[in-house]
C-alpha cells in the first residue's frame, strides 16, 4: 500500500530551526503535487506549502520561514522550518495527488494520500 512517512518533529524552543522531511514507500512513479499540511490545536487542517505544477507555493503564514525544497524526480521533500514561533505547534502532515484543481493547492480534500503526520510542539 502506498504510504507517506513524515520525520523530524519534536518539542523545540521558540526561534531557531528544525526540518520536517516526507517520504514515500514507492519510487514508481512521480507525484505531480505534493503538500505540507498542519492541524493547530482546535483548527481545521490547512495548507502552508505546496509544489504544485512544478512550482512552490506558500500560505501567508509561513512565507519567508518554512522553505521547501523536493528532490527532483523523487517522492520525497522537506520543510525547514525557521524562527518557529508557539503558534506553529499543529501536527504536520506531507500529501500527494496526481492532480488537483486549478490554484487550490491548500484544500486538504483535494489530496488522495496522506502520511500518519508529526507532532511538532514551540514553546516560548
Amino acid at each position: 500500500q502506498l504510504q507517506l512517512v513524515e520525520s523530524g518533529g519534536g518539542s523545540v524552543q521558540a526561534g531557531g530551526s528544525l526540518r520536517l522531511s516526507c517520504a514515500a514507500s514507492t519510487t514508481a512513479s512521480r507525484f505531480e503535487n505534493m503538500a505540507w499540511f498542519r492541524q493547530r490545536p482546535g483548527k481545521a487542517r490547512e495548507g502552508i506549502a505546496a509544489t504544485y505544477r512544478g512550482q512552490i507555493y506558500y500560505y501567508d503564514s509561513v512565507k519567508g520561514r518554512f522553505p521547501l525544497s523536493r528532490r527532483q524526480d523523487e517522492n520525497a521533500m522537506s520543510l525547514q522550518m525557521k524562527s518557529r514561533q508557539p503558534d506553529d505547534t499543529a501536527v504536520y502532515y506531507c500529501a500527494a495527488a496526481n492532480w488537483l484543481p486549478g490554484g487550490l493547492w491548500y484544500e486538504h480534500r483535494h489530496y488522495n494520500i496522506w502520511g500518519q503526520g508529526t507532532q511538532v510542539t514551540v514553546s516560548s
